[in-house]
């Protein structure tokens, strides 16, 4: 079969998380004992509210939704201080990534990110013949902006940042999102906010009022518990959102996604609630890392992940993740998932205590061994 894009061919996609069913039924543990700490889900669920909602939407899944979601966009719009136009809304932030790939960038135009970074930024681009052009990180996985800045040349068409940093979990600060901005000129600035719920911060959503090349992406899967339902949205300036438009699949977002993003965005005590715990769980999980030899956790993390590095150099993290994976934890293997990682990192999600207890456990047991 004749392929129009040979970049197609590749071997290389999207590492998920492992389920709970798969590791329970391959080891023999106990489905309620397994740790599911490698895909960063919300430990409570989805939000309340949402769930009531779709299932009331139900009976509207015979009527075709709004083509742009425009109710879905009007409550983000009133949510967040910003009119309709300026939003898109897509099957996870994933879809959305896709188009500003699409929209923003031709075919061998330059794609900036950070080494290692989520990657959907590269998937998407080498699917579609960009070309990705990474910026590896500090020793301690610091942002490095001045070389970040620098590697922005005529070629470069889109920039990434995320924020809080995946797999890091760093944050990076406003004003060094700010340089970025200005350093990019007319270049699009796609600011991931996936994770911004964790930092307790507000994020960067005040600066799209200064930059006309900044979008802001932001998701439902995470502290609004919707994963499963796959939706998130971007806010930009008109024209940005306008040209998306005109690729966007007519009806990507069905009922009972409206339904669910207008409910989630109405529920603030379960995204309270989950940040809470979270905050609290990443400092005492990092307390209990810090007894052990063999394993680091990367100090400053502000998600609900954060990253393990393996200091024995007698281990690796296949070799642990495999270790974690018969005591019934699923964590990352970092060097399946993350360019730019190698063999010395594993990505943990942040979760309930009889999680972390388990995970810190399994890994003083190995700490030993």
């Amino acid at each position: 079969m004749h392929l129009s894009n040979p970049a197609l061919l590749t071997d290389e996609t999207y590492v998920p998380g492992l389920s709970r069913e798969s590791v329970a039924e391959t080891y023999g543990v106990p489905l309620d004992d397994v740790a599911k700490l490698g895909s960063a889900e919300n430990p409570f669920g989805p939000s309340p509210m949402a769930v009531e909602e779709v299932s009331a939407a139900l009976l509207r899944m015979d009527i075709y939704p709004s083509w742009t979601a425009e109710p879905l966009r009007e409550k983000i719009a009133a949510k967040y201080g910003f009119t309709p136009e300026r939003i898109i809304c897509g099957a996870g932030e994933t879809e959305i990534i896709s188009w500003i790939v699409r929209t923003f960038a031709a075919p061998d135009e330059g794609v900036l990110m950070y080494e290692p970074c989520f990657p959907m930024y590269h998937l998407s681009a080498d699917s579609e013949n960009r070309r990705c052009v990474y910026v590896p990180m500090g020793s301690e996985f610091d942002f490095r902006v001045d070389d970040y800045i620098s590697a922005i040349d005529d070629s470069i068409r889109i920039i990434f940042l995320t924020n809080p940093h995946s797999p890091t979990g760093k944050l990076m600060p406003l004003e060094d999102v700010c340089c970025i901005c200005r350093a990019a000129g007319k270049r699009l600035v796609v600011l991931d906010e996936a994770y911004i719920h964790f930092s307790r911060t507000k994020g960067g959503l005040t600066l799209l009022n200064e930059f006309d090349n900044l979008i802001v992406l932001r998701t439902f899967s995470k502290a609004f518990g919707l994963a499963g339902l796959r939706l998130g949205f971007g806010i930009g300036h008109p024209d940005m959102i306008r040209a998306m438009l005109a690729l966007k699949p007519t009806w990507n977002i069905g009922q009972l996604h409206i339904a669910g993003g207008i409910a989630a965005l109405n529920d603030d005590a379960h995204v309270d609630r989950t940040v809470d715990m979270i905050c609290e769980m990443r400092d005492y999980v990092a307390e209990r890392l810090g007894h052990l030899n063999s394993f680091r956790m990367i100090p400053g993390s502000l998600s609900n992940f954060f990253l393990v590095e393996i200091v024995d150099p007698a281990k690796d993290s296949t070799g642990v993740f495999q270790a974690l994976l018969k005591r019934g934890i699923i964590v990352k293997d970092c060097s399946l998932s993350f360019r730019g990682l190698g063999k010395r990192y594993l990505r943990v999600d942040v979760s309930l205590k009889k999680h972390m207890d388990r995970f810190v456990d399994a890994l003083t047991e190995l700490d030993g061994s």
